[in-house]
């Protein structure tokens, strides 16, 4: 497992954007890296999966054409622009690391208001 550091959360009224952040001090690791989220009384779902190499993308239907994931490796950073954003996207987002067992971040947390 690795650390990883989230940032970017936030309240926002819907329709309005909102980028999170997720940093890791390892510095050897190859893995891919994505965003979760867990609303409350839900179960966790995926949001965004990026490749270490960056050309394996995966979205959650729910967030295609709104949400862009990206990585600077060189920062060990994932990014998360959501645009657009709905009253059901709020949820608290948690940042993956494919590591070998998977480590999770502690979360950060996204409140779209109508």
């Amino acid at each position: 497992q690795v650390p990883l550091v989230e940032s970017g959360g936030g309240s926002v009224q819907a329709g309005d954007s909102l980028s999170l952040s997720c940093t890791t001090s390892d510095r050897s690791g190859i893995y891919d890296m994505g965003w979760y989220r867990q609303a409350p009384g839900k179960e966790r779902e995926v949001v965004a999966i990026i490749s270490w190499t960056g050309d394996r993308i995966i979205y959650a239907d729910s967030v295609k054409g709104r949400f862009t994931i990206s990585r600077d490796n060189t920062k060990r950073a994932v990014t998360l622009q959501m645009n657009r954003l709905k009253v059901e996207d709020t949820a608290k987002y948690h940042c993956y690391a494919d590591t070998q067992p998977g480590t999770w971040g502690q979360g950060t947390q996204v409140t779209v208001s109508s």
